[in-house]
């Protein structure tokens, strides 16, 4: 029996979409047919991502958020849905970092980290199954996906990065009480933990002395790509996940082991 991914008649919220994975679980999404919500901070890098989606075949629309902020929240979500119609899918992939010894962090600069990572992640989260919820007393049998974006830094502490990987660690378990309270409304919470991934934003740090020395450490001596990321998003954002519900997927090609 074949597999399928077709997301057709599905709409799906990401965020984070502006740059990074977030771009690319958008185009991915759209690719497989779901309708994307784009959501960010940097709206005019979402208005050329949506463009790019348009030009390719798909359907794409642009809300503002601001993941630290919870009225911007639930305005994001709102026009989302106005928008594009009812949320089924969520990508929850904003986040941030800083680098610095943990006796350095300052308030301010553990504050960035987990009012992003964490409660950004959560109070998402919670403004979109709050509306998953409402509909799933209506249509019992409609299926939600909510794919929390942790990190293998959630799983396995790394030098100089303590606080965020405190952070994602923090996601990791969120993304399981989640999944124990939501499921019996027939929506799956997961939680996909990538690896080092190259992108725009850290491409040239591959090519440095101290890149290439982190290289050598990884298993099998190479950085991801975000495609690799492509079948476990599908998977988890579209029906042949049914029955997976509270997972913690590494993908991360053997680090965290």
């Amino acid at each position: 029996m074949a597999t399928s991914f077709d997301l057709t008649g599905k709409t799906a919220l990401v965020t984070g979409a502006s740059s990074g994975l977030g771009a690319r679980f958008a185009k991915l999404l759209a690719d497989n047919g779901a309708q994307v919500v784009l959501a960010s901070r940097r709206v005019e890098r979402l208005k050329e991502l949506r463009a790019e989606i348009e030009s390719a075949g798909g359907d794409a629309h642009v809300v503002a958020l601001d993941v630290t902020d919870n009225a911007a929240i639930e305005a994001a979500v709102a026009q989302a849905e106005t928008d594009a119609g009812p949320i089924d899918i969520l990508v929850n992939n904003s986040g941030v970092s800083t680098t610095q010894r943990l006796v350095d962090v300052t308030a301010e600069d553990y504050d960035f980290v987990f009012d992003t990572n964490t409660r950004g992640a959560f109070f998402v989260a919670q403004a979109v199954a709050r509306r998953m919820i409402g509909r799933a007393k209506e249509e019992p049998q409609r299926p939600a996906r909510i794919i929390n974006v942790a990190s293998m830094a959630g799983l396995r502490v790394l030098a100089q990065i303590g606080v965020y990987c405190m952070s994602k660690a923090a996601v990791v378990h969120m993304t399981k009480a989640m999944a124990l309270e939501w499921g019996r409304y027939n929506i799956n919470v997961n939680a996909v933990c990538p690896g080092y991934i190259e992108t725009e934003i850290n491409a040239h740090h591959w090519q440095t002395e101290a890149g290439q020395k982190l290289i050598r450490m990884l298993p099998r001596r190479r950085v991801g790509k975000p495609e690799d990321l492509d079948g476990v998003m599908l998977m988890l954002a579209s029906d042949q996940s049914d029955f997976i519900n509270g997972a913690v997927i590494a993908a991360d090609d053997g680090f965290a082991l």
